[in-house]
């Protein structure tokens, strides 16, 4: 069975939280969820950061302790699964305060996860 590298993940995450805050860039906590296609689509890509997450190994987890894996992965199911719901103020909260700290963690992890040319050839 193919299994994906794990940066491929770290990329994922990096690029889905990259369109979230793309697509909330010019609303307001106010005006949110005044856009019902956009409002879904920043779900989605939170709900897609947190599936990604899901397939990052233990190891590679235990590289950025900063990133609150398991908090991200909750946040996927609550969006995925709907059952506790969650507020456009999290959502909000999520797009404005969490994904500028995780993009950069993210960033910064897949550097160490990288190597970097004159390294390949040891």
């Amino acid at each position: 069975m193919f299994e994906r590298d794990a940066a491929l993940y770290v990329e994922d995450m990096i690029e889905f939280c990259g369109r979230a805050r793309a697509y909330s860039a010019a609303l307001t906590g106010a005006t949110l969820t005044a856009d019902a296609m956009r409002y879904d689509a920043i779900l989605r890509n939170l709900e897609l950061i947190g599936e990604a997450a899901t397939h990052v190994p233990e190891v590679v987890r235990g590289m950025a302790p900063d990133v609150p894996w398991r908090q991200i992965v909750a946040t996927r199911n609550r969006v995925a699964h709907a059952y506790l719901g969650i507020s456009a103020e999290t959502v909000w909260s999520i797009l404005h305060d969490d994904l500028p700290a995780l993009d950069l963690a993210l960033r910064a992890l897949l550097m160490r996860m990288t190597p970097r040319p004159s390294e390949a050839g040891r």
